[in-house]
């Protein structure tokens, strides 16, 4: 049995998956109320930990002292570095400004920010941090070493998020770009053989047969329409209803081509037609069964697609009764399409999905599909 598995899947490098498409450079500067309250939040609670530890350094001055110099400066810190990065059109792709301005803006902001902080605090306990005293000054050394140091910590830290969620980002988007690439393959190696044959089918049908021929034509259009549709949407899942009707047309082609060797049956439920799926994750399956599993065979055999749920889990099944599946280092389970079934499925579903393909206890093969619902 070949199960998919995270651990599996390494993701090909395409060229230009760091070009100028917009899902290569997602806006990486976030102020919704939600980012902007989170960042807050932890500003608030890094300041709380500053002056709690300044308290212990110091316990004769009053807890509330450090706590009001600490989020005084710090808060202030804060919204001048998240604000002031807006400014810069380079932050926009990576969350933080280029070249020098990267080091001149949190350095401004520290030393702006612990001069308006130190004087609000002064403020509110009614005292001047910088009035010369021997006690003040022996207060505002302590007072700027600790707000520098805190200073580049907190910047840094909120630095590094940024840059991993960038890159993160970025990795996504090559993903992205990387199956639709793939897919846009998988198409164009799989159509045109099915198109050819179709097409000489049908030159012998028209002369022969007209009434059959008119039929393979319909389904021919409608399956190229569908084909046509789905590579202008990439990803854009459709209903489950629209992919079975897509292998319908198929399988149709396909059973005038083979005659009576080739018997099918789709069988989707009611309850599951506006099922939303990814295009192009059955047709492979299906080509595989027929290519593999149903011409080898002089008579030929019976396909089944079924789609069921159970529970919070969707299963649908390609099954046939065909030469059977053996595995072997030249297999088809290695082959282009299956591969890119798992590929696709785990850029698409994560560990919510499952592949897996193996002998049926009866003679053939059954390839199964399992993927998690959300809720």
């Amino acid at each position: 049995m070949d199960t998919l598995s995270p651990a599996q899947y390494t993701p090909s490098p395409q060229p230009g998956a760091g070009g100028s498409s917009p899902l290569a450079h997602p806006s990486m500067l976030d102020f919704s109320t939600r980012a902007l309250a989170k960042r807050f939040l932890q500003t608030l609670l890094i300041c709380v930990g500053l002056a709690t530890v300044q308290h212990l350094f110091l316990p004769e001055r009053p807890f509330d002292v450090p706590l009001v110099y600490s989020l005084c400066i710090g808060l202030l810190c804060w919204a001048m570095v998240d604000m002031g990065r807006g400014l810069f059109p380079s932050a926009r792709h990576t969350g933080w400004p280029a070249g020098a301005s990267a080091v001149l803006l949190p350095v401004g902001a520290m030393a702006m920010s612990f001069a308006l902080g130190s004087a609000l605090a002064d403020y509110w306990f009614g005292w001047s941090t910088f009035d010369g005293s021997a006690m003040a000054t022996k207060h505002l050394r302590w007072s700027i070493g600790v707000s520098a140091l805190a200073g580049m910590a907190v910047n840094y830290y909120f630095y590094s998020r940024g840059k991993a969620r960038f890159l993160i980002e970025r990795l996504q988007a090559a993903q992205h770009q990387n199956t639709q690439a793939q897919l846009r393959l998988l198409q164009a190696q799989l159509e045109p053989h099915m198109l050819f044959n179709t097409l000489a089918n049908l030159r012998s049908l028209i002369a022969s047969d007209p009434a059959r021929a008119q039929t393979m034509l319909d389904h021919l259009i409608d399956f190229l329409r569908a084909t046509l549709q789905h590579s202008r949407s990439a990803e854009a899942p459709h209903s489950l209803a629209q992919e079975f009707a897509r292998l319908n047309d198929y399988l149709t082609l396909m059973a005038i081509r083979m005659g009576p060797r080739l018997q099918y049956q789709l069988d989707l439920p009611p309850a599951l037609v506006s099922q939303p799926i990814a295009p192009m994750l059955l047709q492979p399956l299906v080509e595989n069964s027929i290519q593999h599993g149903l011409e080898p065979l002089v008579a030929g055999g019976e396909l089944k697609v079924s789609a069921l749920r159970q529970g919070d889990m969707l299963i649908i099944t390609v099954a046939d009764k065909g030469a059977g599946y053996t595995a072997g280092p030249d297999d088809a389970a290695t082959g282009f399409g299956l591969q890119q079934v798992r590929e696709r499925l785990l850029t698409l579903y994560g560990e919510r999905a499952a592949f897996s393909i193996q002998a049926a206890p009866g003679g053939g093969t059954v390839a199964t599909l399992r993927i998690l619902l959300r809720a």
